[in-house]
């Protein structure tokens, strides 16, 4: 659990003791690859932390057609956060792409540490602020930008995702075919 220790206190102020304490609320569970971390309609009540690995969020829609929505890389929380606070069911599926490993932060975990460590609610809003950037970014990007401009910066974002998740996926986080992604490809070569 060393990169947990080292993020969270990145994040805020922490003693040993207090991380120890923490930590010893979480668990860690290897998923493995194309193996479902979340599924929807479930109330979330586990917070993700990816040691090693690659997960895809991503809908289904009415038709069945799998949307990819966001990737997350090492180093991150994942959930479907919104769901997660309101304690509604998940609209999203979380998806290992690769064998990963990530820390478990179960609600009661994540509510013994708002009650029992002194900047545990901070962490808390961080974790949140950070998810909700992203999602920010992520709307102003798909509306501002167009096709080639978000294939450009994709790997920005998620550094080495070319060689990590099928082109498919890839197009469709883009909104585009993957046709349009084989001659985005081609033309930036």
């Amino acid at each position: 659990m060393e990169q947990i220790r080292q993020i969270m206190k990145h994040m805020i102020s922490i003693s040993e003791v207090e991380l120890d304490d923490f930590l010893g609320q979480c668990s860690t569970k290897t998923f493995k690859r194309n193996e479902t971390v979340s599924l929807p309609n479930a109330v979330p009540n586990e917070i993700f932390f990816i040691n090693r690995g690659l997960i895809r969020v991503m809908i289904t829609d009415n038709e069945g057609i799998e949307h990819t929505v966001h990737f997350a890389l090492e180093n991150q929380f994942i959930s479907d956060y919104s769901n997660f606070i309101q304690k509604q069911p998940s609209f999203y599926t979380l998806q290992a792409l690769e064998e990963t490993q990530v820390v478990i932060l179960s609600r009661s975990a994540i509510e013994w540490g708002y009650k029992n460590l002194q900047e545990g609610e901070k962490m808390g809003r961080l974790i949140a602020e950070y998810y909700f950037i992203y999602q920010d970014n992520r709307i102003k990007n798909t509306f501002s930008r167009t096709p080639k401009q978000r294939y450009d910066n994709i790997t920005d974002v998620f550094p080495n995702i070319h060689n990590r998740v099928p082109q498919h996926m890839i197009a469709s986080y883009l909104g585009i075919t993957p046709v349009h992604l084989s001659r985005l490809k081609k033309a930036s070569r």
